[in-house]
C-alpha cells in the first residue's frame, strides 16, 4: 500500500505556518491510508489542496483549516469513488443543499443521520456557504437530542452531486447544481437565518417530518428521536 509521506505545497500555500504545513502533511497521510488502494498521491494532493482553498478565504481560525480540508477532501474522494464504481456498498446516498449550509440542510442532515444510522449515506452543502452553523439551529436540534456542532458549512462539488442518488434542494434556486440523470426534490421551507430558537422550531419539526417520510420512501428502517 502506497502512503503519502509528504505533500507538494502549491505556491500560494507556502506561506503557511509550520504547524499548518505539518497538519496538511498529516492529513495527506491519513487520506493516503484510506484511499491508497484507489487513488494515487497526486489525486489525493489535488483534492486536499483544493479543499483547503475552499475554506481559506472564509474562516478566521487558521488552526482549524487543515482539519476542515481533510474532512472535506475525504468526503469528496469518497464521492468520487462511488461515481467511478470503486465503492459498491449498496447504501443510498442523499445530498441536502441550501444556500448557506448553515441551517436547513444541516438540520436535515442531523435528522437523517440520527434516524438512518449507517444504513444510508447523507451529505450536505451550500451554494454560498456561511462561516458557521446557525446557533439557533444548533439549539433547536439539541432540544431533540441531536448534536450538529461537529458539522461545518461547505460547498457542493461536482463529484458529490454526481454520487448522490437523491438531491434535496432548499432555497438555493438556480444556484443549485443540476446534472442529468440525478433525481431531485425541492423542499420549500423558510430560511432560519436570523431567527431565534422559537421561530426555528417549526422549521425543525417540518424537516423531521419530511426526513422521516423520505426514509420511509427509501425503505430505510429508522430509529426514534
Amino acid at each position: 500500500m502506497e502512503v503519502m509521506s509528504d505533500l507538494v505545497m502549491p505556491s500560494e500555500h507556502r506561506d503557511l505556518s509550520i504547524d499548518q504545513q505539518l497538519a496538511l502533511r498529516t492529513a495527506a497521510v491519513n487520506l493516503g491510508r484510506l484511499f491508497a488502494d484507489i487513488y494515487g498521491p497526486e489525486t489525493i494532493e489535488l483534492f486536499l489542496n483544493t479543499s483547503y482553498d475552499q475554506f481559506a478565504n472564509r474562516h478566521t481560525v487558521p488552526h482549524f483549516l487543515p482539519l476542515l480540508a481533510e474532512r472535506f477532501a475525504r468526503q469528496r474522494l469518497e464521492a468520487l469513488a462511488r461515481v467511478e464504481g470503486h465503492r459498491r456498498d449498496g447504501k443510498p446516498v442523499v445530498l441536502f443543499l441550501c444556500t448557506h449550509n448553515a441551517g436547513r440542510s444541516q438540520m436535515a442532515l442531523g435528522f437523517f443521520g440520527h434516524l438512518a444510522g449507517d444504513r444510508a449515506v447523507a451529505w450536505s452543502g451550500g451554494s454560498e456557504p456561511g462561516n458557521e452553523i446557525n446557533p439557533a439551529a444548533i439549539a433547536a436540534m439539541r432540544e431533540r437530542g441531536i448534536d450538529i456542532t461537529g458539522e461545518f458549512p461547505k460547498p457542493w462539488t461536482e463529484e458529490i452531486v454526481r454520487a448522490a442518488d437523491l438531491v434535496i434542494t432548499m432555497g438555493c434556486g438556480d444556484a443549485c447544481p443540476i446534472f442529468p440523470g440525478t433525481r431531485y426534490e425541492n423542499w420549500d421551507l423558510d430560511d432560519p437565518a436570523g431567527l431565534d430558537v422559537a421561530a426555528v422550531r417549526p422549521i425543525r419539526d417540518e424537516l423531521e417530518r419530511r426526513v422521516r417520510t423520505l426514509l420511509d420512501q427509501l425503505e430505510i428502517p429508522t430509529g426514534t428521536v
